[in-house]
């Protein structure tokens, strides 16, 4: 189903029995940011995704900030489904997101933090990509367009495009491909592109060590690595669920980020404050590779 147009709001919308996407956002004390997220995901096109919101703010959730809620409505008037869901008590960041993938019915599913702002465009070069390169996720690392004038080659000098297909890749700290994380600091990504001379519609996928805050899962792919079950062996203080859950998924899939990155950091606060735990430094110490 195509996004309906403004001419057609007023119009009932037929809800959509299958969508391609589910986009699924985690959010916590932030609505002005997510009013911001879901005008991004407004301004998608293709391929048909419902919306799934789950809150976990401290007093009233995000969606009833007026912006918020006129994205939602604006969101519904397109045809696209949007499901409000408050998930308390907090049990950390990869509980969370084990909830969320629970209400994904889709074939592909859109992590999308609550700080990120999508360009047009941005879920359908996602969608391609995924489907061509046959890989369990695709992502658009968050660009920090306040670092556009802050060139850093020692960090992008990472930088390694796929060649050939995506394959399985084993991930560990100890091991050189981890050192491929600064590539998505500050605006590190959006020199690169401009450096490669992509044209409009071109897209490359590239080596990451992992994403955050965009993701497009084959939702077979995250399922059948076992998700973020993993979340029952975590305290609820820690960071670093989506490290571990990409990881298992490359291990067994592959997985790849896509330039160029039309995902936008919003550069708030951060709200995860507590990182003394990291998913992976548990979890695999509990599962030795």
């Amino acid at each position: 189903m195509s996004r309906r147009s403004s001419e057609a709001w007023a119009q009932r919308a037929d809800v959509p029995d299958h969508v391609a996407v589910d986009v699924l956002v985690p959010t916590c004390d932030r609505p002005a940011e997510l009013a911001v997220t879901l005008s991004g995901l407004a301004g998608q096109a293709e391929p048909a995704f419902a919306v799934v919101i789950s809150d976990q703010s401290k007093g009233r959730p995000g969606w009833e900030h007026p912006a918020a809620a006129a994205m939602i409505r604006v969101l519904e008037a397109q045809g696209r489904p949007v499901t409000l869901t408050r998930h308390l008590p907090r049990r950390g960041l990869a509980e969370h997101r084990q909830f969320l993938l629970d209400q994904s019915t889709a074939d592909h599913c859109l992590f999308l933090d609550d700080d990120v702002w999508l360009e047009p465009g941005a879920l359908a070069r996602l969608s391609l990509a995924l489907e061509e390169l046959g890989c369990g996720f695709v992502g658009m690392a968050p660009q920090g367009l306040s670092y556009l004038q802050d060139r850093r080659p020692e960090q992008t000098a990472a930088f390694q495009p796929w060649e050939g297909g995506v394959a399985p890749e084993r991930i560990r700290p100890d091991e050189p491909a981890f050192q491929r994380w600064p590539l998505h600091s500050a605006a590190n990504l959006t020199h690169i592109s401009a450096d490669l001379s992509l044209q409009p519609g071109q897209w490359l996928p590239y080596r990451v060590a992992w994403l955050g805050g965009c993701v497009l899962y084959r939702r077979e792919s995250l399922t059948g690595a076992g998700g973020f079950g993993f979340w029952q062996e975590l305290p609820a203080d820690h960071a670093g669920e989506d490290v571990l859950a990409q990881w298992q998924v490359m291990e067994r899939d592959g997985g790849a980020g896509i330039l160029p990155s039309g995902a936008v950091h919003l550069e708030s606060p951060t709200t995860v404050t507590e990182r003394r735990v990291e998913a992976f430094d548990v979890v695999l110490n509990l599962r030795p590779a």
